[in-house]
């Protein structure tokens, strides 16, 4: 594509190149920097393109984006690095996502639930045609697309997804936002039909520093949509309903004042999951979903919620949302005939463990036996307080390695230790994952529940930077195999 027409609606301060110039890629990398590309000085998690402008030049990229002159090299000016790669990678793909209706969902938990459920909705009681991408992966129909690299992929791989899935013949999109994709403008320019919030809890601090700068960017996704299903359950939308002139769909698991969708009558079940009535002014629908736990609740009251801000029927959308299959590594059960319950989930967050564990105590007649850890390199603050949350539940727990990144398994353990009142919860520190998980299955009697949290649907553990073959699931099922319970 020539670069004035990679460039339009892109605000140019100055330039100094040819604008017939061929470019085949955008790149943010100045290592994949080439002929033929052009290379955007974009912000990024952890780095500024900025810091990399010679090596880009030196790769032999045909333009540089950037905020500033680049002597020496064509160079095209622009005011923000991030906003004008966003656009130009629409440009490059020829806007798919203007060919289609894209739903955002943004919150701490239950995003990748509610996608799912989402798509469902759309699928069974709309008949569309419906792509997703999120933490799970990248989805087309029920086929698995490709692998996801972040929960919200980079700003040139987000629209040549697009591209893909309308070629396939998609008429919306489900994708999950992230509040860094939000903060540094990987999303700009979007034309989202309707987002969603599921709720706010103590995550990515390392990244955002306060809870005030995590909630703002999460709130920015709601300037880009003119509907909105917001949890008004959760004190954070309280400012996303004052700061969003969307049209609002207000829904509540507890009936809150103002809810415009609610849950009544919710009644657990330890083997089937969860039931409850869907109820708005007019009209109420029984749902069923076959996973536990109140906050599946919520996620289906924000998938129902984003189906009525798309014009479907409340009532067509409550049946449908019952037709979701479970979410790999969301309260995934393993089963191989044991006398116990196994539950791999990807609790990574002091709420999101709390929530998990009161859950799994509910329906557990024996023991609770949890097994997590923490991630390394991230927000350092939410591990003693995860520790805590686990504790208050568990009869016993085990403390173990999750992805430590470039930080020492030990050195991440010793923050989680002091949230842990280990006269009140039992604790055993077994650093390596791995064995960790068969102790906790070695130790499960009949009617004990073991409960594996942080990882969830990762098949990956990631150790000093280098990522090998890891899935908990695959753990659990070789332990069961091998016949390695009750020691």
């Amino acid at each position: 594509m020539r670069l004035d027409k990679l460039l339009q609606n892109v605000e140019v301060l100055q330039s100094d190149c040819a604008m017939d110039t061929e470019i085949t890629d955008i790149v943010f990398d100045s290592r994949r920097a080439a002929p033929g590309t052009a290379y955007v000085a974009a912000r990024r998690i952890g780095a500024n393109g900025h810091d990399y402008l010679d090596a880009a030049v030196e790769n032999g990229a045909s333009v540089i984006v950037a905020e500033r002159e680049v002597p020496g090299a064509p160079f095209v000016v622009v005011p923000d690095g991030n906003r004008a790669m966003a656009v130009m990678s629409a440009n490059l793909y020829g806007n798919p996502a203007g060919s289609m209706t894209v739903i955002g969902i943004t919150g701490t938990k239950g995003k990748s639930t509610t996608a799912f459920m989402v798509k469902t909705i759309l699928e069974r009681a709309a008949g569309c045609k419906v792509g997703l991408i999120g933490t799970l992966g990248v989805f087309c129909g029920e086929e698995m697309l490709e692998a996801a690299k972040n929960t919200t992929p980079e700003t040139p791989e987000l629209h040549r997804l697009f591209a893909r899935l309308a070629a396939l013949g998609c008429t919306h999109v489900v994708m999950e936002v992230s509040s860094h994709s939000l903060d540094i403008g990987r999303v700009w320019g979007i034309p989202f039909a309707s987002a969603v919030f599921t709720n706010l809890s103590q995550d990515h601090l390392d990244y955002h520093v306060t809870m005030e700068n995590y909630l703002h960017a999460k709130a920015k996704l709601f300037d880009m949509a003119p509907a909105a299903a917001v949890n008004i359950d959760d004190p954070a939308s309280a400012y996303l309903l004052a700061h969003t002139t969307a049209q609002k769909l207000r829904f509540s698991a507890a009936k809150a004042d103002g809810a415009d969708l609610w849950a009544e009558r919710i009644d657990h079940h330890a083997s089937t999951g969860v039931e409850f009535d869907a109820v708005t002014a007019a009209e109420r629908c029984h749902v069923r979903l076959s996973s536990p736990g109140g906050f599946m609740v919520y996620n289906a009251l924000s998938a129902i919620a984003c189906a009525m801000t798309l014009g479907i029927p409340f009532r067509a959308a409550a049946e449908a949302v019952s037709c979701t299959r479970p979410v790999a590594g969301r309260a995934q059960t393993v089963d191989a005939g044991q006398d116990f319950r196994v539950i791999v989930d990807y609790a990574h967050t002091p709420e999101s463990v709390r929530q998990m564990s009161e859950t799994a105590r509910e329906f557990t007649k024996g023991r609770l036996i949890s097994v997590f850890g923490c991630g390394g390199n991230r927000d350092r603050t939410k591990r003693p307080r995860m520790g805590e949350a686990a504790a208050a539940y568990a009869d016993l727990l085990v403390v173990t390695t999750d992805n430590p990144r470039f930080e020492e398994p030990e050195d991440i353990i010793a923050d989680i230790l002091p949230g842990i009142d280990r006269d009140k919860c039992p604790t055993e520190v077994i650093p390596d994952r791995r064995t960790a998980i068969r102790r906790a299955i070695a130790l499960a009697r009949t009617g004990d529940t073991v409960l594996i949290m942080g990882k969830g649907h990762e098949t990956y553990q990631e150790v000093r930077g280098v990522r090998s073959h890891f899935d908990d699931c695959e753990e659990v099922e070789a332990c069961l195999k091998r016949g390695a319970v009750h020691d």
